[in-house]
């Protein structure tokens, strides 16, 4: 059992750090596109965090 739970928690982990580094890299590349870039996408530079955040869920 104990195993079994060892397991599900370095799964947990590992899919956390897997989410934060999509996030990250979603966050790194809409930063670097210009107010032009993220308009046509309809993406407002305030808001690359929430896109980001939707992108991992």
């Amino acid at each position: 059992m104990l195993a079994n739970l060892e397991r599900t928690s370095i799964m947990n982990i590992a899919r956390s750090f897997n989410n934060w580094r999509k996030y990250r890299q979603t966050c790194n590349e809409l930063g670097r596109m210009t107010d032009r870039e993220l308009n046509d996408l309809g993406i407002g530079r305030g808001d690359i965090q929430y896109v980001a955040r939707q992108a991992v869920k």
